[in-house]
């Protein structure tokens, strides 16, 4: 019997988890299925940047292993005619209006996309007939802790979300685990925390640091404004987290796993490393909504066109100055804080084999060195 190749069907496959989940199961020789949302401009730059010269198994062509398609989580119709055509073995579903903040202003939407979107896949799986054939991934979140019961939070932690993203995500979560006993589908919850990388959004907090810190040390930006420096999290590497997603769906039995490195880090730690990167301390003066950091950096160029941190090179003979580079901003608190989030990710390791592999230096090193990249190439 020859080889089958396995089909997948990613929803959110733009994202930063979507582009790295797609470069995983392409190179494990998978058809990959991508739920794109039309707009009036191409948005699968990251996917072209981690695919676009990936050599495949068997000397595939990108073109034969790969395929996007217009659509909407938040149109069922689609959902169920995509699901019924494409015939998937594995769904990854990693679509989702993910800004914390965001869900605020626009709960509504939030949970139409994040809450029934995920009902709306579960669902078209059923209609199609293929509880048996399809495994089923449902990206969970950290966020379900919210106001953490415990530290650190394990499979077995009450869920207390803190915003309308949160309690959507714990809707999915218990519809997940509801078709999972109701329907005997392989329907899997992957609990994970905090994961960047140099492909994350630029109004993540993470990617916000490390691109103000490239401009700041190109004389492009004055300085950087942030909301609560004393929230910590566990961070961990975008490309090792969809290594366990993978691993997740491989597994023999569905379930539900908690993805984390085991170690948490403040926001305050993040903006110290990263300017610590380009060798650069930074001294913290004050407190709560007072404190500043403070740094010797760049002059701060009237034109925007001053040449800083050139990679490479580092900052040669440009004209240093002292002053404040960071400040708290009250715009950027959330109504309801989540203050720590800390994961326990021992089920992974010992059910799925998995670890991560980037450490936190490692991963704040490779977002830094990327965005100081495009800094100097824009």
């Amino acid at each position: 019997m020859g080889f089958m190749t396995k089909k997948a069907f990613i929803t959110g496959i733009t994202g930063q988890d979507g582009a790295y989940l797609t470069h995983l199961l392409l190179t494990k020789g998978y058809e990959v299925h991508g739920l794109m949302r039309r707009t009036s401009q191409f948005n699968n730059a990251r996917i072209q940047e981690l695919c676009g010269h990936l050599p495949l198994p068997g000397g595939a062509s990108l073109e034969e292993r790969l395929f996007l398609h217009y659509g909407d989580s938040t149109d069922s119709l689609n959902i169920t005619t995509l699901v019924e055509d494409i015939q998937p073995d594995e769904i990854y579903n990693l679509a989702a209006q993910s800004h914390v903040k965001v869900s605020f202003e626009m709960p509504v939407y939030t949970c139409d996309v994040d809450a029934l979107g995920t009902l709306r896949i579960l669902e078209a799986v059923r209609q199609a007939r293929l509880t048996e054939k399809t495994h089923v991934y449902q990206a969970s979140t950290s966020e379900l802790f919210g106001k953490v019961q415990e530290i650190p939070q394990t499979e077995k932690t009450p869920f207390y979300p803190r915003s309308p993203y949160g309690v959507a995500k714990l809707f999915a979560y218990w519809m997940t685990v509801n078709y999972r006993e109701s329907y005997g589908m392989f329907a899997s919850n992957g609990i994970l925390f905090n994961h960047e990388s140099p492909f994350r959004g630029e109004t993540f907090v993470t990617r916000k640091i490390t691109l103000a810190v490239a401009r700041i040390l190109n004389g492009l930006q004055s300085h950087l404004e942030l909301g609560n420096m004393d929230a910590k999290r566990d961070w961990g590497h975008a490309r090792d987290f969809v290594e366990a997603m993978w691993r997740i769906l491989q597994h023999d039995e569905p379930g539900d796993f908690i993805i984390a490195t085991g170690e948490q880090h403040s926001v305050r730690e993040f903006v110290t490393l990263a300017f610590e990167f380009v060798g650069i301390p930074i001294r913290w003066e004050g407190t709560g909504l007072e404190e500043v950091g403070i740094a010797r950096v760049p002059f701060l160029s009237a034109d925007g066109k001053a040449v800083g941190f050139v990679p490479g090179h580092g900052l040669g003979n440009v004209p240093m100055e002292e002053r404040v580079v960071v400040k708290v901003n009250p715009d950027f608190f959330r109504p309801a804080e989540v203050e720590t989030l800390l994961g326990n990710p021992e089920k992974s390791r010992s059910v799925l084999g998995w670890n991560a592999q980037t450490s936190f230096p490692q991963l704040v090193h490779e977002m830094m060195e990327y965005d100081l990249r495009k800094i100097h190439a824009d």
